[in-house]
């Protein structure tokens, strides 16, 4: 049987925002905590959401992009992931794709509802929605997080999606978790009994299991 990985690399042609935006309208972002620049930002969510602006504005993009196992300073605000009890979770193993709230979000692949949940609460999800998908022999899962609540209102498990279908549109900082609008996308291999959530950053106790459990999205975007 032909590892997942391996699988995954044959898609082509995958958008899980907005299809009519070209990749080269798609501009990298380090939010890393080597990135000096993050310190003159303000730490109001509106601040953040400028900057973001700003930096598309200034480099002729549409979107902004990135993440995967990126070590970030972000979550430091929340008690999400510093809870006392364990290591700081700060490395982020999901991609991010930072646009206005009303974007269409994509189903990625051919797939169904696995599950979905409101995760409230500032720096969580936000109206999450959980794809799974079957390749062959193999079973994982997408994950679309910061959405609309009109997203997953309605919404029922089991529901088929085709790949480029709208899932629904990107939310508003009131109910994405309180950031500057984007989606959050992971693929998840074994998704543990999770419903309508999965961790999308981890602690470096953990990540070798998240990075073999989540691999790069960008395997299927290719951006």
């Amino acid at each position: 049987m032909e590892p997942l990985l391996e699988l995954l690399k044959h898609y082509q042609n995958i958008k899980v925002i907005d299809a009519s935006i070209g990749y080269d309208a798609y501009l990298p972002l380090d939010l890393s905590v080597t990135n000096a620049e993050l310190a003159s930002i303000g730490q109001s969510t509106s601040d953040f959401e400028k900057h973001i602006e700003s930096f598309l504005m200034s480099n002729n993009g549409k979107v902004a992009y990135g993440g995967y196992n990126e070590k970030r300073n972000l979550y430091k605000r929340s008690e999400i992931f510093n809870d006392d009890t364990s290591e700081e979770r700060d490395i982020h193993i999901g991609l991010d794709l930072w646009i206005a709230a009303g974007t269409q979000v994509l189903a990625a692949l051919d797939g169904s509802v696995h599950s979905f949940n409101y995760n409230k609460g500032i720096g969580n999800y936000g109206p999450t929605m959980i794809l799974q998908h079957h390749e062959g022999q193999h079973t994982f899962h997408t994950l679309y997080g910061h959405l609309s609540l009109e997203s997953i209102d309605g919404l029922e498990i089991g529901i088929p999606f085709k790949k480029g279908q709208t899932i629904g549109i990107l939310g508003t900082p009131e109910v994405n978790g309180d950031y500057a609008p984007h989606l959050h996308f992971q693929i998840i291999i074994d998704i543990e009994g999770y419903f309508g959530d999965y961790p999308g950053v981890c602690n470096k106790k953990k990540l070798d299991f998240y990075l073999a459990n989540c691999p790069d999205p960008n395997l299927l975007l290719k951006i």
